[in-house]
């Protein structure tokens, strides 16, 4: 045991995974390792990431600031990169004492080396599942152990499950034995889609049953935190690059240090992606800056969790993807209220969507037009299906997560209102940096005690 109480941290994550996991209730989902890790971890139930789609989700995650603050707004493919002054959260714990590696995928950056790690073995170019195990386990064989070494944070990125699923690379399940999510239609192309998607799963899975039998091996579990979670939802119409559930809730299942001595058990308060840098720099023995939407998730791993609803809104946003897509959602654990800000489609299909199989079978009512706002109940409607936004019951909740979208819009500056958001401006040799991130001006805010404490 290390005479410094803070322990490494590591933090695995995949693609495209929502909470496609038996822990979360997919009973027929292929994955033993990873349920036999949720059965030693708290569950996080309703955590979200801050974005449907890959680069801004994951960007939140390791900066604790939303889309529009970190610069990260579309695929960084595209030229979305943060603005120049972020700080990552590696970055951030370095002067605490905390060294960093990246072992594997990551997708905010063209240049892996420039996101804050104090190592990136492999360049970040080695994203499936069992080529990063084994560069982790090579890596991980060199590694002293504590208390000879500073505390680690380990970060370890798959690109599964992220489509394609071929069954040249994937064992399909039987189209017969899935679970199909009500969000979906019931039909020969989702089973046989899912069914690919399961292969992938399945896969991601039995390499992290490995790597987990190596993490322990080679650190000491008494003093480790291991954090698995994924970037947003799984990749199929009206989940993925959607602000539904489906669309932004994740997995997010933490195994404490077991010197900490906490049960596992579950958690059903909103969590958001942006608890994560809050929470290392508080591990770290940190203060956690005022510049900062998240918070600290400490507590509740600790096992002080007091139960119920603390009426926390957190937003979530999307506005490039493969096309502009402006929306923003302001979510409670029970309710969700969504504003489109631009006149489409119902659902507007990412291209590997649209490319999917699912598509071919789904028909086309989702290029109806979208309404401006729509209200979802999770507590009767857990699927976000039908929207009560014209229902006078819930009149009062969509006044009052309207305003809690406006009070979010005006602390952190975000354009969206004002007209279409431009395009990333191009790289060049002289700087990559976007320009400096906008304060948080928390006077603005009409409501900032839920969105931000």
């Amino acid at each position: 045991m290390s005479q410094d109480p803070r322990p490494d941290v590591v933090l695995i994550h995949c693609h495209d995974l929502g909470r496609w996991l038996p822990t979360y209730g997919m009973s027929r989902v292929p994955a033993p390792h990873l349920s036999a890790f949720a059965d030693e971890a708290i569950v996080f139930e309703n955590a979200h990431a801050t974005a449907p789609l890959c680069s801004p989700a994951r960007a939140s995650l390791f900066t604790g600031m939303t889309p529009y603050r970190h610069g990260v707004q579309g695929l960084t493919h595209n030229a979305w990169r943060y603005r120049e002054d972020v700080l990552t959260a590696p970055e951030r714990i370095r002067p605490l004492g905390y060294r960093s590696a990246l072992i594997g995928l990551q997708h905010e950056n063209v240049d892996p080396t420039v996101l804050g790690f104090d190592e990136v073995p492999g360049q970040g170019f080695l994203p499936r599942a069992g080529q990063v195990v084994d560069a982790a386990s090579g890596w991980l064989d060199t590694l002293d152990p504590l208390p000879s070494r500073d505390p680690l944070l380990l970060t370890i990125g798959t690109w599964e499950v992220h489509r394609p699923w071929p069954a040249e690379d994937y064992v399909h399940a039987d189209p017969s034995d899935v679970d199909v999510p009500a969000y979906l239609p019931d039909t020969a192309e989702t089973r046989e889609d899912i069914a690919a998607f399961y292969g992938s799963i399945a896969q991601f899975d039995a390499a992290f049953g490995r790597l987990m039998e190596k993490i322990d091996r080679t650190m000491d579990p008494a003093s480790t935190m291991v954090i698995v979670t994924t970037d947003h939802g799984a990749a199929f119409p009206r989940a993925k690059s959607t602000l539904y559930d489906a669309g932004t809730g994740v997995a997010f299942l933490v195994r404490p240090p077991g010197s900490w001595d906490v049960e596992p058990h579950r958690v059903d308060r909103l969590v958001s992606h942006l608890d994560l840098t809050p929470t290392l720099i508080d591990l770290a023995g940190g203060d956690i800056p005022d510049c900062l939407e998240g918070r600290s998730l400490l507590p509740l791993l600790r096992g002080q969790d007091p139960g119920g609803d603390d009426g926390r809104i957190v937003v979530t946003s999307k506005t490039h993807h493969d096309a502009y897509d402006p929306k923003r959602a302001a979510r409670t654990r029970d309710l969700v209220y969504i504003r489109n800000y631009a006149e489409g489609p119902l659902l507007e299909l990412a291209a590997d969507l649209e490319g999917s199989i699912t598509r071919r079978g789904m028909g086309d009512d989702h290029l109806a037009p979208r309404p401006a706002e729509e209200l979802y109940d999770r507590s009767t409607d857990p699927d976000e299906l039908t929207s009560v936004l014209d229902d006078p019951a819930y009149g009062e909740d969509r006044r009052r997560l309207s305003a809690a979208l406006d009070a979010w819009i005006a602390m952190t500056g975000d354009p969206v209102g004002d007209g279409p958001v431009a395009a990333a401006p191009a790289r060049t040799r002289a700087g990559d940096g976007l320009p400096p991130v906008p304060a948080l001006d928390r006077t603005a805010a009409r409501t900032t005690k839920d969105l931000t404490s």
